[in-house]
C-alpha cells in the first residue's frame, strides 16, 4: 500500500487570551502613567533622572514586547513584536552612548523609535485584531506614534530648543491612555 506523503505541520499561533491582554495592557497603561509623572516631575528638574527615564523607556518597551509576544505564542509566531524587543533594546543602548555627547542626538533616536516602533505597533494590532479585542486603541496608538517620532526629529534638528525629558512625556501619555482604553474594552467585553 502506497504512502501518503505528509505536510509539514503548519505553526498557527494561538489565539491571543484577552485576560492576558487586558492585565498586559493594564500593566503598560500604569507603567507609563509612572513614567509621565517622573518625567514632568523629578526628570524635568534632575537632568541624570531624566536620563535615566529616557533609556529607562525603550528598555521597558523592549521587556514588555518580549513578555507580551512569549504569552501570546512564542517569538517565531509574533515577529513584529519580535522586531519591536530587538529594536528598543538597541535604541536604549544608543541613547546611553549619545546623552553623553548631545542630548538633542538622543531626542532623535527617540524619535526614529517612536515612528519604528509605532509602525511595528499598528502591525502588531492589525494581526491580532482577527483573534483578539481592543485592536483599535492599539492601531491608532501605533499611527500616533508614528507621527510623533517625526515631530521628536525636528524638534531634536534645531539646536535652540531647551530639551528634557518632559518633551517625550506627552507621547508616553498618549500611549497610556490607548494601553487604558484598550483595557477598558477588554474588561467591559467580559
Amino acid at each position: 500500500m502506497p504512502q501518503l506523503a505528509t505536510a509539514a505541520p503548519i505553526h498557527v499561533a494561538p489565539a491571543t487570551s484577552n485576560s492576558w491582554l487586558k492585565r498586559y495592557y493594564a500593566v503598560r497603561a500604569a507603567v507609563s502613567f509612572l513614567w509621565v509623572a517622573l518625567a514632568f516631575t523629578i526628570g524635568r528638574s534632575n537632568p541624570a533622572i531624566g536620563n535615566v527615564l529616557l533609556i529607562a523607556y525603550p528598555l521597558w518597551d523592549s521587556l514588555a514586547n518580549f513578555v507580551d509576544a512569549k504569552r501570546s505564542g512564542g517569538l517565531r509566531a509574533n515577529p513584529t513584536q519580535f522586531l519591536n524587543t530587538v529594536v528598543s533594546a538597541i535604541v536604549a543602548v544608543a541613547v546611553i552612548f549619545t546623552l553623553r555627547h548631545d542630548f538633542h542626538v538622543a531626542i532623535g533616536i527617540i524619535g526614529i523609535w517612536a515612528g519604528l516602533s509605532g509602525l511595528l505597533q499598528l502591525l502588531t494590532g492589525q494581526r491580532r485584531r482577527r483573534t483578539a479585542g481592543a485592536q483599535w486603541p492599539q492601531m491608532l496608538s501605533g499611527a500616533q506614534s508614528a507621527a510623533a517620532g517625526a515631530h521628536f526629529i525636528l524638534q531634536a534638528a534645531d539646536p535652540s530648543l531647551a530639551l528634557s525629558v518632559a518633551i517625550v512625556a506627552p507621547y508616553a501619555a498618549f500611549g497610556a491612555v490607548y494601553f487604558a482604553i484598550s483595557a477598558g474594552v477588554l474588561a467591559f467585553r467580559r
